[in-house]
């Protein structure tokens, strides 16, 4: 992908008399306060665009449990909205992860992501499980699935785990996943847009059918998305790199840029077929509000 040209896609969504566009956002639990207001805050900003689901994260080990689980019952029970919980293996046994599972059911939660987790020393860290944990993500849907009829959903990375050895060896693991029970494959935020429609390529290759959603995350802070992406292998474009050059000290330009990017990005994968979009939101609201309303999604009358 070049460098993007966002007035074309805002010009593209202006001429929509409606949008075909879907969503999804992610958010994770707080940890103060404070950052519980701002979570809320930006839930409540983003429910009037009716995604599909909100999904709410993990930490490795179960170390946000509590948090998470909280979350998710807050928004089945004070929102309009479908929460989607995820859910880890690494460094906790089958029983403990069962346990969980369980939970979210007994809670009325009816879908959850299931990842395997970061291993204890970082992405890229070599992981092997101990005998009483499920070993993977596709261990952990079995088991969930064996469990309740949750709708799972698992992650994919179009640029190769870190992990793997092959992309090849990616799509094999995606299949083992469907076969496991999982129905839908959010994948890892990008901004090679051509990596990822030759990922696209490659499941649509292997028979696989279930959706497959694009990971979009707005960038406000480059040094912290270089950071982000030297962990889990995230190409960051040369361009990408001299949009925000000299905008350090300039968050303002550093937030309209991010919604060019996201919404050409968005626009380029629309021309590919796709229509269903998740957001790393990083718990704020107003850039993603502002990328949706670039592609044409409207807000609905809530239904609590």
């Amino acid at each position: 992908m070049n460098a993007p040209h966002a007035l074309g896609s805002i010009a593209r969504a202006g001429e929509r008399a409606t949008s075909r566009v879907r969503l999804s956002f992610e958010f994770f639990p707080p940890k103060t306060e404070a950052m519980e207001e701002s979570l809320w805050a930006a839930i409540r900003r983003l429910e009037p665009l009716a995604p599909d689901f909100v999904s709410v994260t993990y930490g490795a080990g179960g170390s946000t449990r509590e948090r998470t689980h909280r979350t998710v019952r807050r928004i089945l029970t004070d929102t309009g909205l479908k929460p989607a919980a995820h859910l880890t293996c690494v460094g906790a046994t089958k029983a403990e992860v069962d346990e969980v599972i369980r939970e979210y059911w007994a809670a009325g939660i009816r879908h959850i992501v299931a990842l395997r987790g970061d291993p204890p020393e970082g992405i890229g860290g070599a992981y092997v499980p101990p005998a009483d944990s499920y070993a993977n993500a596709t261990e952990l849907t079995a088991a969930i699935t064996r469990i309740a009829p949750f709708e799972v959903m698992v992650g994919v990375y179009p640029e190769k785990h870190p992990e793997s050895p092959s992309i090849e060896h990616d799509i094999n693991v995606l299949k083992a996943k469907v076969d496991a029970g999982a129905s839908l494959a959010i994948s890892q935020f990008f901004f090679d847009v051509e990596a990822f429609l030759r990922f696209r390529d490659k499941v649509d290759a292997a028979g696989i059918t279930i959706p497959l959603v694009p990971g979009i995350m707005p960038v406000t802070n480059f040094n912290g998305l270089k950071k982000m992406s030297s962990a889990c292998k995230t190409a960051v474009p040369a361009w990408l790199a001299t949009l925000f050059e000299g905008l350090d000290e300039d968050p303002d330009t550093r937030r309209l840029i991010a919604c060019s990017v996201a919404a050409e990005m968005c626009a380029r994968l629309e021309e590919e077929g796709f229509s269903t979009f998740h957001f790393y939101t990083l718990n704020r609201a107003d850039l993603v509000y502002a990328i949706c309303r670039v592609l044409g999604v409207r807000e609905k009358e809530i239904t609590p």
